[in-house]
């Protein structure tokens, strides 16, 4: 099964039946039908805006009455650093929904997609939201970078990826470079790989565009005492820059 095919039959009437629960006023029955045919000949990206646009049509008009609906079908936080995707993939739909509609209440939207990552991810729901609210948004993921929970800490490090797979390239690191590098930093020294690969793939992204930018929060971390989380952090992203390096001597 191709993974756009997640996104039809069961998916919907999962979706469905949960948020019936909570939203007694809901037609199950005619959302099914309406997402189900018109999701068929659409790859995922063109699924999940569908989803969103038919969540508009049977659920109530408010922004905010629709969060806490959703909300209220998280369901438990994952109990491990894996499972987003295995576990909670019919969450996909509602984090597109937060990607399309977050900016109309950013304070409710940042707030649902902490609870959202926990279970899912909101890395692509906070993206709008640090483009077009960049201050208030990179301040609450510094506050999200010191958090116990190790999906909101990884998050505040990957919503700000240059090159997020699957989105559109954002610069918040260099708009707001000073900021960016106080969530680095301040997960310089995680505990978890989960959120170590992260801040790699971070320090990666830089390094393509902006190496002097790189090099010197690598020269930063160096003179700090580096531990051996930082050090596999660092090297994690050099990772291209060798590749790239070895390339060129093989030439």
């Amino acid at each position: 099964m191709k993974f756009k095919d997640y996104y039809n039959g069961d998916c919907v009437k999962l979706l469905a039946d949960k948020i019936k629960t909570i939203f007694p006023d809901f037609n199950g029955k005619q959302f099914i039908n309406h997402v189900e045919k018109n999701v068929s000949d659409k790859e995922f990206s063109g699924r999940m805006d569908i989803f969103v646009d038919i969540f508009e049509l049977y659920l109530p008009s408010s922004y905010e009455q629709n969060i806490k609906i959703f909300d209220n079908i998280l369901g438990p936080e994952l109990k491990q650093e894996t499972g987003m995707f295995s576990e909670r993939w019919w969450l996909w739909p509602i984090g597109r929904y937060v990607e399309k509609h977050g900016i109309k209440n950013i304070k409710v939207s940042l707030k649902f997609i902490k609870e959202l990552t926990k279970r899912f991810t909101g890395e692509y729901a906070i993206r709008p939201l640090l483009e077009h609210k960049t201050k208030e948004t990179i301040k609450t993921l510094i506050k999200w970078s010191k958090d116990e929970n190790v999906h909101v800490r990884r998050l505040a490090s990957e919503g700000v990826r240059i090159a997020l797979p699957w989105s559109k390239k954002l610069y918040t690191a260099i708009a707001e470079f000073e900021n960016y590098k106080i969530i680095l930093t301040n997960l310089k020294n995680d505990k978890s790989k989960f959120v170590q690969k992260s801040v790699g793939n971070n320090l990666n992204d830089l390094y393509k565009e902006y190496p002097e930018k790189a090099n010197e929060i690598i020269k930063e971390w160096n003179n700090d005492n580096s531990t051996k989380e930082t050090i596999w952090i660092i090297n994690h992203g050099l990772r291209s820059t060798r590749k790239n390096k070895n390339r060129t001597n093989v030439v």
